[in-house]
């Protein structure tokens, strides 16, 4: 089967979750309640602090949280950071305080060498690539941007988030692909091809009719499974 656009999860498919759990969330954890009380009258920083207040009042009706309790939302998205919480606007934030470690050099994003080159090799094929992510388009864009291997953002069509649906909803990728047709005229949810190291994801993306590829880079790849198994892009044949 044909594939026209290639769509790729990050953590744990082109780079290290160690990367991301041993760096970039104790970073942020570490400098999440100094840069909001810095920023919290920047517009960008108050909205997501009005976005944590609203989704508390709709988890505990009648919750007294207002976006002008400062200490009581940095306590609030701490705890998230720490249960790994897709929250929308914890990512925001998180990518907001990531950009300045990134600016600063005080890290450097990890990806695996043939991620780098097979979406280096793929983007010369003149194959659309995009991202799907759980962190935010900004934290994706920093990522990539300030890679060990430079600057890969040049590499990418674009970027989508948990603002197109939860990644483990069917739903996520019809939203994705309708979305990618706007950029090209008569694609087919079969002529997207999702990369993810988790079946989850995998299993909603092909609900949805995508081409999928499962990334196992530590373990035993299954003799059976819905998706194709592979450990690491070199296996990735999207021509």
């Amino acid at each position: 089967m044909t594939v026209k656009v290639i769509l790729t999860d990050i953590e744990g498919t082109t780079s290290s979750i160690a990367f991301v759990k041993d760096v970039l969330f104790p970073y942020a954890a570490s400098h999440l309640a100094g840069y909001v009380r810095a920023n919290r009258n920047a517009p960008l920083v108050q909205q997501q602090l009005q976005a944590t207040a609203q989704l508390l009042e709709e988890e505990s009706p009648g919750s007294e949280a207002t976006a002008a309790d400062t200490d009581a939302l940095i306590n609030t998205l701490l705890e998230w950071i720490a249960a790994d919480r897709k929250a929308t606007p914890l990512k925001v934030l998180q990518g907001l305080i990531w950009e300045t470690g990134y600016k600063n050099g005080d890290y450097a994003a990890h990806m695996y060498p043939d991620a780098t080159a097979n979406l280096r090799q793929w983007h010369a094929d003149g194959i659309p690539l995009y991202v799907y992510s759980s962190g935010s388009v900004k934290a994706q864009q920093l990522f990539f941007g300030y890679s060990q291997d430079g600057n890969l953002l040049p590499l990418f069509s674009g970027h989508f988030d948990t603002q197109s649906g939860a990644k483990q909803a069917a739903d996520s990728y019809r939203n994705i692909v309708q979305q990618l047709q706007t950029q090209h005229v008569g694609l087919l949810a079969a002529d997207v091809l999702f990369l993810s190291d988790i079946e989850a994801e995998l299993d909603a993306a092909r609900e949805a009719g995508l081409q999928t590829c499962w990334l196992i880079r530590d373990g035993k790849i299954p003799q059976a499974s819905a998706h194709t198994a592979v450990p690491s892009f070199d296996f990735v044949q999207p021509l």
